[in-house]
Parts: structure tokens; C-alpha cells; sequence
């Protein structure tokens, strides 16, 4: 039988203490007993990043991003040499690889920075020789030889970054759900788990809030066909797929309702409603690496003034208070209104495509809830709503039973 070749992703509460690292190399070993060559992935243990990125915020609210690099990639550092150990305790030949040993290459956009390259030569001359490579998730190596994060969640796009550089057979990223669900099970006790999940819909479950992939790396499985598995670290059952959308034989018309907390709105009053005035405002932001999601500009006031919204993630938002403050005179707006209390939810599904009143449905579904609809934005397989925070729950549960998704 030929040899598979799997990457192993393992995120934060798979590798949380001691024990759960010795329970990972378990898992591990079986796949190379199995006559698998095997490449594991490990995030830093869970809560670390966070208490990581407090001391640098605390020591620095708007830090050298290079130098916040340093810190928070640390906490990987500590579970890739514990998962090697525990591995060569059950009699596995392992070792630990850093981003820069190896190096995966990225560009230099730190905190959030992007895969260019990844070299293999030396992972693949050992695993000619037998051993597992244990990867430090969410590290790379900038031009500039400085260390570089890619992001929250960033493990994932390493490991996926590492299937399609090694030509993996699969990429399995171990979590604490088993699998992907219609949504969040946490609000809706009757969300089910899906067999399957098209790379698309999927993208937009990430990029509309769903934490069980990070969107950079369902992005490049989808461009580089890595065949994605979601399971659990904790129980021994099969999880979601995320494949090509012709392998999906039944297409729902909505497959699923995501949600995001992390969102905050920010209003520019009285704008001049003139040629270029977006491009002024958006620009800088683009500039300065700050992610623009939803867009609202309202009628014109006499043509002269216009309000224009959008949101940003609740990260960015003292960023981009800044940016626009700093540009106040030039950008000629009246003032500046910034909310994060705000939540967007979304409806998801390939079946939209050639189904209509699939937006109706959802409005009508939070009308009779009482629920303020503030922004709507709209793609060929979604539709997404910013509504008030304190309606998060009672909205998915709510979208999730118009839908028809509740299991019976």
C-alpha cells in the first residue's frame, strides 16, 4: 500500500497542559504505525496568545508590530517542543521546526502576515528517513529575517500552507468541536453536523464569524485543493469534509447561519459627497492594513453631504479611529461615530444561487423578532445583517429555524 502523506493540526485546547500534548502524540503515533508519513501542526496552548498580546498591549498600546511578533509567537515555540518529546517518549523519531527553521516564508505585513513560501527539502529528506515533523503553527520568517504571525487562528493556514507545499493526501485540523454545524450549537441546541461542506460556503462561514477555520487557510485548501477534515481531538468519530463542490450531491438552499462578535460599526458624518471621497477615506485604511467589511453610504443631502458606514474588526477599530482623525481637515467630515456593540449574522448556502427569496425570508424572520436590521450586505451565497449585540442569540435562533435547519 502506498505511504499517505497527513498533516496534523492540533489547536489550543488540544494541546491545553501535559496530559492533552501526551493524548496528541497518541493520536500521532497511530497514523505512523499505520505506515503514514506525518507532519503535525501545534498551536500554542489555549489562552496563552491572549495573555501574550495583554502584556504587549499593556506595555505598549499601539506597539512595534514587529516586536509584538516576537512575543506572541513564543507560545508555539513551547508546544512544539513539548509535542516532539512526548513523541519520542512513546518511541517516535521527532523534532521540533520553528517558522524560521524551516522557513516558511511570508511577507512583512506583521501580525497579520501572509504565506509566500514554504521550503520542504529538509521536512522531506526526513521523512525519508522516518522522523515526524513537529510545526510550530502561526510563525513565519519575514524579508527582513524578522520573525512574522500570521494572524489569529493563524495555525491553520500553516498547516494548510504545509499540505499543499508537501503535496499532502489530507489535512486534518484537530479542534474542540467534531466537526462543522449549521451553527453555533452553544445557541441553538438543535444545530446539526455536516457530512460535507463546499470550499465556498465554507470561505464564507470563516470570513462571517464561524472560529473553526480560520478563512486564510479555507482560502488556500480552496485554491490549492487540499482536501480540509474538522474533527474532534476528544472523541473518536468522523468529522466535516471540506471539498470541492461538485462532491456534494444534496445542495440545501441555506446550509447554515454564522455569526461575529467582532465587529465594531464606525459612522463618518457629513461627508462631501464628491468624486473620489471614498477612496480618500478607504485608502489610508488599506494603507495602514485595516480590513473593511460591510459598506453603507446614504442618500446624498442636497448633494452636497453624505453619511458613510462601515465596519471594521473590533481590533482595528483605535487604528481606524486614528487614521480618519489624523486626516479630519482633508477628508472635511462633520464627526465620528464608532460603535462596537454591534453583531452581524449571516445566512450561507450554495443553494442561493438558484433560489429567490432567500433575503426576504431572513428580513421577515427578524422583523418579527423586533430586531433592527442596521447594515445588510449581500454576496451570490450569502446575506449578512449588523444588527445590536444583545440580539446575537435570539437572531440565529431565529434564522436557523426559518430556514428549516433545526434537526427534527
Amino acid at each position: 500500500m502506498a505511504r499517505s502523506r497527513i498533516v496534523m493540526k492540533f489547536g489550543g485546547t488540544s494541546v491545553a497542559d501535559v496530559e492533552r500534548i501526551k493524548s496528541v502524540a497518541r493520536r500521532v503515533k497511530r497514523e505512523v504505525d499505520a505506515g503514514h508519513e506525518v507532519a503535525v501542526v501545534v498551536s500554542a496552548m489555549s489562552g496563552v496568545t491572549n495573555q501574550l498580546v495583554a502584556w504587549t498591549s499593556e506595555i505598549a498600546r499601539l506597539h512595534d508590530a514587529r516586536e509584538y511578533d516576537v512575543v506572541v509567537a513564543t507560545g508555539e515555540q513551547v508546544t512544539t517542543g513539548l509535542t516532539a518529546l512526548a513523541l519520542q517518549e512513546l518511541g517516535i523519531s521527532a523534532r521540533s521546526w520553528l517558522g524560521w527553521q524551516i522557513p516558511i516564508h511570508t511577507d512583512d505585513a506583521h501580525g497579520k502576515a501572509r504565506i509566500e513560501r514554504i521550503d520542504t527539502e529538509e521536512l522531506e529528506r526526513r521523512f525519508a528517513q522516518g522522523q515526524v515533523a513537529v510545526v510550530a503553527g502561526f510563525q513565519g520568517l519575514g524579508p527582513d529575517n524578522r520573525v512574522t504571525t500570521l494572524g489569529r487562528g493563524g495555525s491553520d493556514t500553516s498547516a494548510v500552507a504545509l499540505a499543499a507545499a508537501l503535496k499532502a493526501d489530507r489535512c486534518d485540523i484537530f479542534t474542540d468541536v467534531d466537526g462543522v454545524y449549521t451553527t453555533d450549537p452553544r445557541i441553538v441546541a438543535k444545530a446539526r453536523k455536516l457530512d460535507k461542506i463546499a470550499y465556498e460556503e465554507m470561505l464564507e462561514f470563516a470570513s462571517q464569524g464561524a472560529k473553526v477555520l480560520q478563512i486564510r487557510s479555507v482560502e488556500m485548501a480552496m485554491k490549492h485543493r487540499v482536501r480540509l477534515q474538522v474533527l474532534s481531538s476528544f472523541e473518536d468519530k468522523p468529522g466535516t469534509l471540506v471539498v470541492d463542490e461538485d462532491e456534494i450531491v444534496e445542495q440545501e438552499v441555506v446550509t447554515g447561519v454564522a455569526y461575529s462578535r467582532d465587529e465594531a460599526k464606525v459612522t463618518l458624518m457629513r461627508v462631501p459627497d464628491r468624486p473620489g471621497v471614498a477612496a480618500s477615506i478607504f485608502g489610508p485604511l488599506a494603507d495602514a492594513n485595516i480590513n473593511v467589511d460591510m459598506i453603507v453610504q446614504n442618500t446624498s443631502e442636497s448633494g452636497q453631504f453624505t453619511d458613510l458606514t462601515f465596519t471594521v474588526t473590533k481590533a482595528d477599530l483605535e487604528r481606524t479611529k486614528k487614521v480618519l482623525e489624523d486626516r479630519r481637515v482633508a477628508l472635511g467630515y462633520h464627526a465620528l461615530d464608532a460603535d462596537s456593540n454591534v453583531v452581524k449574522v449571516s445566512v450561507i448556502g450554495l443553494g442561493m444561487r438558484s433560489h429567490a427569496g432567500v433575503a426576504q425570508r431572513m428580513f421577515k424572520a427578524l422583523a418579527e423578532k423586533g430586531i433592527n436590521i442596521q447594515v445588510i450586505s449581500t454576496s451570490e451565497i450569502k446575506v449578512s445583517v449588523l444588527v445590536a449585540e444583545e440580539y446575537t442569540e435570539l437572531a440565529v435562533r431565529a434564522l436557523h429555524t426559518a430556514y428549516g435547519l433545526d434537526a427534527a
